[in-house]
């Protein structure tokens, strides 16, 4: 539901950003639906929402980077702070933006935020050598597209795991294709130097990394022990500017794709959560005010 908050005021090290637009994403589903399994911020109303992209109108003390009316996006990790960016205003800290991609829209550079860090903190925890193999299930997905991509640019040697519908996609990212499977893949044991398991396949996937590999989980409760040497991690996505403008440069050099399933305003924000809940998305379910 949505309700009248005061404008919110930028403290020192923070800016105020208006936002243009922010996405969806499937955990916003679980805590509409009380399944998330941590708990939420203490006392209501909050605002959710994780992405944003928009234009700086307030400047905190202590900011050198940022003035106002710069073009910016990034993103808050509102389970920790409370301030969500499905909002016309959010203040954030000013080392959590970075400036939006050079001629792209605002509601195609929303969605590359938190789950372009999310690829990007994968990839860096598994801090593999080019040349390296790694095997990415749900591939199509967007932080599955996204660590493609930069697996590409890496120089390593991915393979993706998604719907037969995908296959397009994935081979366009420079990864080889495996189809989803509801039993083992067909893919050898120990095929693999390391596995990013996006589509919360389970430790089954454990058996397709060599010894001594590596094994990064979609999040901490479901991290495997360790066996045979491999080296496992999970996803906890954290807000950093300087990482994201490295991604910025690289979605300006045309090396990472933005994908946009749909564009819903706050009043359509239920129709946003449906089109999300249904499925088969492939992009970012994005909201503008």
């Amino acid at each position: 539901m949505a309700e009248d908050l005061p404008v919110p005021e930028p403290g020192p090290g923070e800016v105020r950003v208006r936002v243009a637009a922010s996405v969806l994403h499937p955990v916003d589903l679980m805590i509409r639906a009380g399944r998330f399994p941590a708990p939420l911020p203490a006392g209501l109303p909050y605002t959710p929402g994780w992405d944003v992209a928009g234009k700086i109108d307030a400047v905190g003390p202590s900011v050198g980077d940022f003035t106002v009316n710069d073009e910016v996006i990034g993103f808050s990790p509102w389970l920790r702070t409370t301030v969500g960016a499905h909002a016309e205003y959010v203040v954030l800290e000013a080392g959590w933006l970075t400036a939006r991609p050079a001629g792209i829209p605002a509601n195609e550079a929303a969605t590359l935020p938190t789950d372009g860090l999310a690829a990007a903190q994968a990839l860096d925890l598994l801090a593999l050598p080019a040349g390296s193999s790694v095997l990415v299930s749900g591939a199509a997905g967007q932080v599955g597209g996204f660590t493609l991509a930069l697996a590409r640019v890496a120089g390593l040697h991915a393979t993706g795991v998604a719907g037969a519908g995908d296959r397009e996609f994935v081979e366009s990212q420079g990864a080889a294709f495996v189809p989803r499977s509801d039993g083992p893949l067909a893919v050898a044991a120990g095929s693999f130097d390391a596995v990013v398991d996006l589509a919360v396949i389970g430790s089954s996937l454990m058996e397709l990394v060599r010894d001594g590999g590596g094994y990064v989980a979609a999040s901490p409760p479901l991290r495997p022990e360790p066996v045979r040497g491999i080296r496992t991690f999970a996803l906890d996505v954290l807000p950093d500017g300087s990482r994201l403008g490295e991604l910025v440069k690289l979605v300006e050099g045309g090396d990472i794709p933005l994908r946009v399933a749909g564009v819903y305003s706050f009043a359509d924000a239920a129709a946003a959560h449906d089109r999300l809940a249904r499925g088969g998305v492939r992009g970012g379910v994005v909201i503008v005010p």
